[in-house]
């Protein structure tokens, strides 16, 4: 089956007793079970069954199962937001006295989880040019526990070579974890390109209506957990799922940042026309992209399937679009301010991957809490604008564009 007609058509886990075309909502938090040795079983592992919603969930599931038949996906966990699926990913292969490596391009969140959280419980992490595989080989030691990056960097757009990454770190036994969020399954199958783990944030393209919040953490299962020291006790009792095994009975269940059954079932709706949304925002993405570049007064413009960006041939090898990120700067502040205001379709606002578009001045904004030297190292400049262009008619975008300009 196609990728529409698997997320319209991939079977939960149980029928519904009433044979609802529609997965019904388990707005509950905890289940009753017929007999006492039924409950000792499940807790136990020993038999399936959900308990409480905050380990799992019917409606949690059905969503967990649809995107795991949609992407191809060994496991998935479904969690509150796309900050705690990276968060229960990590510290679930990370203990006090290890290192990760990372690059210094990355979502701002994501940077501060890094600089200060990991940082506080004993964990160093490694900033590195992820285009220099030397380098990254020169970073790895015994104590490497995996390698993080965007699969394209948010606000630069930074498109990383994953096949020379990931034979670098095949050769040492570290996996690689990447947030893929701006790229779906259907842009880029990372499996393919050695992703062991991907990232998502559920809340942007998966939910398209910027209605709910959500996150995703999918095993691909090409990692043997085995050679991980920190799943080792996992892998001998879980095998390949040391990974699933681990945040479902430690981390994840831990750390209570599960999704709730109203959120699952919006994103469940969600992943029906994922896929004819995201083609409408990458074909008015590019568009977009190159009619900014005609523009005198706007000094650069990013986007990885622009023929003159730095980064179109990773993309064009890796991709099959480019996103529906375009990031493009003024010289000063001033200039990017009074465009932002004059915008009328085009909202301001910090999401992502609306249906809506939307324009934020990162520099001013994300990363406001970094100096002026930092943002310049993460290669951020006062005029810069991150456009999320959704699924509006493209010449009443192109008509916004021009008429703030004016």
């Amino acid at each position: 089956m196609g990728f529409t007609t698997k997320a319209l058509h991939a079977k939960p886990a149980h029928k519904d007793q009433h044979g609802a075309m529609r997965f019904p909502i388990y707005q509950c938090s905890a289940f009753e079970f017929e007999k006492s040795e039924d409950l000792e079983a499940v807790f136990k592992g020993q038999k399936m069954g959900h308990v409480y919603t905050r380990s799992s969930n019917p409606s949690i599931e059905e969503f967990e199962l649809k995107v795991k038949a949609i992407s191809g996906a060994f496991g998935v966990i479904a969690t509150a937001t796309g900050m705690a699926a990276i968060a229960n990913a990590l510290f679930a292969l990370v203990k006090s006295g290890d290192n990760i490596i990372t690059t210094q391009y990355l979502f701002g969140n994501t940077l501060s989880l890094f600089q200060t959280l990991f940082s506080d419980f004993g964990v160093e992490v490694r900033y590195v040019d992820l285009s220099d595989v030397e380098a990254i080989r020169a970073n790895i030691d015994a104590k490497t526990r995996l390698l993080f990056c965007e699969s394209v960097s948010n606000p630069q757009l930074i498109v990383p070579d994953f096949s020379a990454i990931k034979a670098v770190l095949k050769e040492n036994n570290v996996p690689l974890i990447v947030d893929t969020t701006a790229t779906p399954w259907n842009i880029f199958d990372a499996k393919k390109h050695g992703v062991d783990i991907e990232i998502i944030s559920a809340t942007k393209y998966i939910s398209g209506g910027g209605h709910v919040l959500g996150g995703l953490i999918v095993d691909n299962g090409t990692f043997n957990w085995k050679n991980h020291v920190t799943l080792e006790p996992f892998f001998k009792k879980f095998g390949p799922f040391a990974f699933m095994a681990r945040l479902r009975k430690e981390t994840f269940r831990n750390l209570g940042s599960s999704l709730t059954a109203q959120s699952a079932y919006l994103l469940s709706l969600g992943l029906e026309t994922l896929d004819l949304r995201v083609q409408r925002s990458c074909k008015n993405a590019l568009a977009v992209a190159k009619h900014l570049q005609s523009k005198a007064e706007i000094i650069s413009v990013e986007y990885p399937l622009l023929e003159n960006s730095n980064y179109f041939a990773n993309a064009s090898k890796q991709f099959s679009g480019g996103g529906g990120i375009v990031s493009f700067s003024f010289s000063d502040k001033e200039t990017t301010y009074a465009f932002l205001n004059r915008l009328n379709i085009i909202k301001r606002g910090t999401n992502v991957q609306d249906n809506k578009s939307l324009a934020i001045a990162t520099y001013h904004t994300i990363y406001a809490e970094y100096s002026d030297e930092q943002k310049a190292a993460y290669g951020l400049t006062e005029g810069m604008i991150r456009l999320s262009v959704g699924i509006e008619d493209l010449e009443d975008l192109l008509a916004d564009i021009d008429q703030a300009l004016a």
